[in-house]
């Protein structure tokens, strides 16, 4: 594993990016300081029709994409708009950092936060777009074992003041055997929790869920907006 090989890859995807610069947001609340958040959020959540979800899925066999990938390239569209044409965005997102295969099946929290930055051109279409942010994806699995505290120190940053950190992608596949499982002969039953109220530990972040064990294969998307502390 080459650390100074990605130690070069980050420095270059983050190479000229603004850090501190905040995404134009048309938001009707004034953002507070890191130490001040409440971290309440206010949550829309929209579930596609088996019509949409079943186009969405479909869309990414004709264009041999992930979900994933698919996601964040509308997530970056509906940035683009949302900013009135802010072309070079970078934001966060989950990487599952099972690098090695013998770590796929252990048991534990190995997700790590990475940055996700690309430069659109108002003249592209989704498809161009898809196949950019394809391309990036492919490039940072290959270096996703290099920790997020590694890459702000190399250039000198840290999570206070780095605005891609406020921002975030999620994507979540909820698995078939979700209610059917078993450790050394105890059954695990998921268990549904009532809140009272929304958290989120970011600005703006959208999750994509898929639900592939129902007959529509099921798209969901929840937004996430910060609540002013109090």
């Amino acid at each position: 594993m080459d650390m100074i090989l990605s130690q070069g890859f980050w420095q270059l995807q983050l190479k000229g990016y603004n850090v501190i610069h905040q995404l134009s947001l048309p938001i009707d609340r004034q953002q507070s300081s890191i130490d001040q958040r409440s971290g309440l959020a206010s949550t829309t959540q929209i579930t596609f029709d088996d019509d949409t979800s079943a186009s969405l899925v479909n869309c990414t066999s004709s264009y041999h994409l992930t979900l994933f990938q698919l996601g964040l390239s509308i997530f970056y569209v509906f940035l683009f708009k949302l900013t009135h044409g802010e072309s070079d965005l970078c934001i966060s997102s989950i990487n599952a950092n099972r690098y090695r295969s013998e770590l796929v099946n252990v048991i534990g929290m190995f997700v790590s936060t990475l940055p996700y930055r690309v430069q659109l051109d108002s003249h592209l279409s989704l498809d161009e777009v898809s196949q950019c942010v394809q391309e990036k994806c492919l490039s940072i699995l290959e270096h996703s074992h290099y920790p997020l505290q590694y890459i702000l120190a190399d250039s000198h940053l840290t999570r206070s003041n780095v605005s891609f950190l406020e921002t975030m992608f999620n994507f979540i596949t909820i698995s078939k055997d979700v209610n059917h499982l078993c450790l050394d002969g105890i059954n695990l039953e998921p268990v549904s929790l009532e809140e009272s109220y929304e958290m989120t530990k970011f600005d703006f972040s959208l999750t994509l869920v898929y639900n592939p064990s129902l007959d529509d294969n099921q798209l969901s998307c929840f937004f996430y907006l910060f609540t002013c502390s109090v």
